[in-house]
């Protein structure tokens, strides 16, 4: 266990459980879960600065804080999530799998901020908590989702699951393609190693689904874009 790690779990830990528990609070005054966002993101940034890991956001011109999208972005670590909380200026939801609900507290919060709860699998009822997340973008936030499913431990890109192109045709928001580039040395898989370093967050222009005649046009173009990025902003 090197000393980010140990941080982690002396100092992060602490104050992330004590305000979640703040955060159950919150819900019940603010049930928008807009003020449990707003203190999702402190935490992103406090983790970013703790760990000594500097964020290099290119193409924050890209999009309007005002607005909601659907966030598509690929998954290269653990530390995705802060970043992404702590680095963009959007009232954002995630989409989580089931199994982070059950957790007390954290699952808790979670749940009554709004962020969607998806079961594993690829059957109907799977694919219906997923279009969930289609009804917080008509609400006005923004929500993400990790179209691979799951980590990748090289960086390199992993097949996109379907579903999540789904939810923006039924959403009708803007999808806004965000490549993450460096997270998987930061918190590689399968590891409890935290390292300190360089993220870089390419945010491209928004894709407009109604522009696409199908799901699987738009699931490429997004492909070809996230890709396309990890190849041309690659850390050296």
């Amino acid at each position: 266990m090197n000393f980010r790690t140990l941080l982690f779990f002396v100092i992060l830990v602490p104050i992330m459980f004590f305000g979640l528990s703040f955060a159950l609070l919150m819900n019940m005054v603010d049930r928008s879960g807009d003020s449990f966002h707003r203190l999702a993101a402190w935490w992103g940034r406090l983790s970013a600065r703790l760990f000594r890991i500097s964020v290099e956001v290119i193409g924050r011109e890209n999009y309007d804080s005002e607005k909601n999208y659907l966030v598509l972005s690929n998954h290269a670590g653990m530390a995705d999530i802060p970043v992404l909380l702590g680095s963009m200026d959007l009232n954002l939801r995630f989409v989580a799998k089931e199994e982070l609900g059950k957790i007390p507290i954290f699952g808790w919060s979670m749940k009554q901020a709004g962020y969607v709860l998806i079961k594993r699998g690829q059957n109907r009822e799977a694919l219906k908590s997923l279009l969930d997340a289609a009804e917080v973008l008509k609400k006005g936030r923004s929500v993400h989702i990790f179209p691979e499913g799951t980590r990748s431990a090289t960086g390199e890109l992993l097949p996109f699951k379907r579903g999540a192109f789904l939810v923006a045709q039924k959403g009708g928001k803007p999808v806004l393609p965000i490549t993450i580039i460096g997270t998987n040395l930061i918190t590689p898989k399968k590891s409890l190693k935290i390292n300190g370093g360089k993220i870089r967050l390419v945010i491209s222009p928004p894709l407009d689904p109604s522009t696409f005649s199908s799901v699987e046009e738009l699931m490429d173009k997004t492909i070809t874009v996230i890709r396309g990025n990890l190849e041309k902003y690659r850390l050296n």
